[in-house]
């Protein structure tokens, strides 16, 4: 696998394909960036399980943390990991002492370890490094359009306005959060017209 450059295939067949994922290093905080992406993917209908020993006893909209891995007492489809580069290393050990191992395992931005993705695929795992699955579900689905972000991708077609249980090009709904006053009103004025 060339992990510099993945097809949106491969991407795209992770993203419709698993349903649980745990995140390793989700934080409560809602200025921080795991707590983005795990509020984000729990919106999407993805089941997502909070992994972060320091939080265990609270929750993440809603969910409950979990110590460790091992400690969810049941198979997941994906592990989001959210440490840094040489950490990663030692989740993939953990997660290869689990009884079943996930379908994937996800760094993010900015986390690559090629000696444990290595290791992963040779366990018959896929990974992806560097790579955020809430940019990359967006991307995807043309959601990011309406995120605020570039896609570099020009065309002369607007982007649907998303409403609440729209379904996207991941076969996933949308759901409420991106709601506003202004984007209220656009979606009630384009109503109208037609």
């Amino acid at each position: 696998m060339n992990h510099d450059a993945y097809e949106d295939a491969y991407i795209r067949g992770i993203l419709t394909g698993v349903k649980t994922i745990a995140m390793v290093g989700a934080s409560p905080v809602n200025v921080r960036p795991s707590y983005f992406a795990f509020k984000y993917l729990a919106e999407r209908g993805y089941d997502m399980i909070p992994i972060n020993p320091g939080q265990v006893g609270k929750s993440l909209v809603g969910k409950p943390f979990v110590g460790s891995l091992k400690e969810i007492g049941r198979p997941v489809d994906m592990v989001d990991i959210f440490r840094n580069s040489d950490h990663a290393g030692k989740v993939v050990d953990e997660i290869l002492e689990l009884p079943t191992l996930p379908k994937v395992i996800w760094m993010q931005l900015g986390v690559r370890n090629d000696a444990a993705a290595a290791k992963a695929e040779a366990a018959g795992i896929k990974v992806v490094m560097n790579r955020c699955p809430k940019i990359e579900y967006g991307r995807l689905t043309s959601e990011i359009q309406w995120m605020g972000v570039n896609s570099r991708t020009l065309s002369s077609k607007r982007a649907p306005t998303p409403t609440s249980s729209m379904r996207l090009s991941l076969n996933r709904a949308s759901v409420s959060g991106g709601a506003t006053t202004a984007a209220d009103r656009v979606a009630k004025d384009k109503n109208d017209v037609s």
